[in-house]
């Protein structure tokens, strides 16, 4: 019954408004107050799924969705959630889940091959990597800052890490990896890569370029759900040294101890993150990875790239403007003249359906 219901969902979503039209609050005034005493039929739930909840959602997953990152989640990214959900097992070591433990580990490397990464970045070689929940503001990831606050690090500070960006939020800019790391040379600085969205371009030798220099970094991430069929969540980082990272994450405890994980002959997630537990995640991009194979991954890319291109002709009507050349898949354009700017960034507020970007003090727009 719940797969018939997702399936209608997709059938009729372009129906539904892309941005909901409901007021904050409306949900709370619509459910009852308390959980309820007695159990009640999935028809029932699935009923006020259709009448509740789906007047409130952002639909990410509609045609006509055009907000943040491409949401590119496939029939079997989904697949993959529901097997993983399915085994619910928590691969903290490798004692607690051997098969989900070494499917991430081979799955990381078969990723890091297909972008080009060397292998002094993957398992194979002398690096590694792990698929956790989300990666590294006007610009970056914003959870950067966020790490920066849980860290108490004040401004003003001597820098001892530079952050790269390869394809920023606002307008898809790409830093040169090599001209900047030469900068930080003899510094010690650490170099983190984030490449959220537009390293998954990096499959395509056109655009290898992107990590030039990417020997000279100690770690690179990418956001596998944004433009590689899976769905939120599926970070991808890799790290040149290992050791490093573990040694700052790894937790002792005799719950917890086996004679692999002691002997260093495995893998234990748990010392490459904050948290201890840890989900299947990989199972979803190896299923992705093995139905669509690497060719038909670069030509979804590349169809992404190509309509950026056409939809470039909109510079051709007086009525925009294209604010900064197209870069991947992205284009930034405006409504022209300026002299609607206020008009414009009224309708901004009011409707949420264009979201105005402050860029070199000028307004650009992106449009849902």
């Amino acid at each position: 019954m719940i797969i018939d219901f997702i399936a209608d969902y997709y059938q009729s979503i372009e129906k539904y408004p892309v941005l909901s039209q409901v007021q904050p609050g409306y949900l709370a005034k619509l459910l009852p107050k308390s959980a309820p005493n007695i159990p009640e039929p999935i028809e029932t739930i699935l009923h006020d799924i259709q009448q509740y909840i789906i007047p409130g959602m952002t639909h990410w997953q509609c045609p006509n969705y055009f907000v943040y990152f491409p949401s590119s989640g496939t029939i079997v990214g989904f697949l993959g959630e529901v097997l993983s959900t399915n085994f619910n097992v928590l691969g903290f070591n490798w004692v607690s889940s051997l098969a989900m433990n070494e499917l991430e580990f081979v799955t990381i490397d078969w990723l890091g091959q297909m972008l080009g990464l060397p292998q002094s970045f993957l398992f194979f070689g002398t690096g590694g990597g792990v698929i956790q929940g989300t990666t590294f503001s006007d610009q970056t990831h914003c959870a950067l800052l966020n790490g920066v606050k849980v860290a108490g690090l004040e401004s003003k500070l001597i820098p001892f890490f530079l952050c790269v960006t390869i394809g920023t939020t606002s307008t898809t800019t790409v830093d040169l990896i090599r001209s900047l790391s030469e900068v930080t040379k003899g510094y010690g600085i650490l170099i983190h890569v984030d490449a959220a969205y537009a390293g998954s371009a990096c499959i395509g030798p056109e655009y290898q370029h992107f990590i030039d220099g990417i020997e000279n970094v100690n770690s690179f991430s990418l956001n596998a759900y944004k433009w590689f069929f899976t769905t939120l969540d599926c970070c991808c980082l890799w790290v040149k040294d290992p050791g490093t990272l573990t040694k700052s994450l790894s937790t002792r405890v005799e719950l917890l101890t086996n004679n692999a994980s002691d002997l260093k002959q495995v893998v234990d997630y748990k010392d490459w993150q904050i948290t201890l537990n840890k989900r299947f995640r990989s199972m979803k991009l190896w299923l992705v990875f093995r139905s669509n194979v690497v060719c038909n991954l670069r030509n979804f890319l590349r169809s992404h790239v190509k309509m950026a291109k056409i939809f470039q002709l909109v510079e051709s009507n007086i009525i925009y403007e294209v604010v900064l050349p197209r870069n991947i898949a992205m284009v930034c354009f405006r409504v022209f003249p300026t002299t609607l700017e206020k008009e414009l960034n009224g309708c901004n507020i009011e409707s949420g359906n264009i979201e105005a970007k402050l860029i070199d003090q000028e307004y650009a727009n992106d449009f849902n």
